[in-house]
């Protein structure tokens, strides 16, 4: 039996650890302010939101067709007015650290990604 290859992508995963008592609003700015920018920008975002593990982390997955593609996205994005002059100071100001991790997945894994798991309380 022949296996058919399948489309392989760049995922970033973002881990944000947020400033204590913080990741309800820090949803709120994300949900209703930054995820409009991301949309009109056309990133790929598979995933987003509150982390299970503690009450002050947070994921961002995007997908990506390769590096070049992600430096690209991101440049325009992040150096944007649309950014700049919107959410940039209030989401970051929320924000202690964060880490980002880039790894190849193929399409069938992202796709079963973005079903999303449903939000936790206190968000």
């Amino acid at each position: 039996m022949r296996k058919v290859a399948s489309m392989s992508r760049l995922v970033e995963i973002r881990s944000y650890n947020l400033k204590p008592g913080t990741r309800a609003e820090f949803h709120r700015l994300v949900t209703e302010r930054a995820m409009p920018l991301l949309e009109r920008a056309r990133m790929d975002v598979v995933a987003f939101g509150p982390s299970p593990h503690d009450d002050d982390s947070y994921y961002l997955i995007r997908a990506f067709d390769d590096l070049a593609h992600r430096d690209t996205s991101e440049t325009a994005f992040y150096g944007g007015a649309p950014w700049l002059e919107g959410p940039r100071a209030a989401i970051l100001a929320l924000i202690e650290n964060y880490a980002e991790f880039v790894i190849e997945l193929d399409e069938t894994v992202i796709d079963r990604l973005r079903a999303r798991p449903p939000v936790p309380r206190g968000a």
